[in-house]
């Protein structure tokens, strides 16, 4: 068995995710606002799922990658029952740190985008720090 190499996550591998959004995705919903539509903090975690789709493949055995940092434009809402379709393109590799521009979209319109960073972990070790962190430790 060939072991796949850190060098598989160059820059230009992108990845597509797409939501339709329900009652249980908007800002009522999420408790970060009172209006019924998409809510900022799924719009997050939408582009995030982006971009583990973008390395899915890529990493090697026992890796994973985990959120470092995350900015985000929320520009346009989005009502239930619309589709959105989150973009990311691994845009650099700086060591562990791994740079995405993604963007999400509602019928071609731009709804948000910005920049995610994630890190490149060995997962067991990552499990096993955070099981035995104290509360608010940092674990990345």
């Amino acid at each position: 068995m060939q072991e796949q190499s850190e060098q598989s996550l160059a820059p230009g591998r992108s990845a597509r995710v797409e939501l339709t959004v329900t009652e249980a995705d908007t800002a009522l919903a999420a408790g970060s606002g009172d209006v019924p539509v998409l809510g900022t903090p799924r719009v997050v975690a939408l582009a995030e799922a982006a971009t583990v789709a973008a390395t899915a493949g890529a990493l090697p055995p026992g890796r994973t990658t985990v959120g470092t940092r995350v900015e985000l434009d929320h520009l346009a809402p989005t009502p239930v029952g619309r589709s959105v379709v989150a973009r990311a393109r691994l845009t650099d590799v700086d060591g562990r740190r791994l740079g995405f521009e993604v963007t999400v979209t509602d019928a071609g319109e731009i709804v948000a985008r910005g920049r995610v960073e994630r890190t490149l972990v060995d997962r067991r070790r990552f499990v096993e720090r955070a099981s035995g962190a104290p509360a608010g430790a940092a674990t990345a």
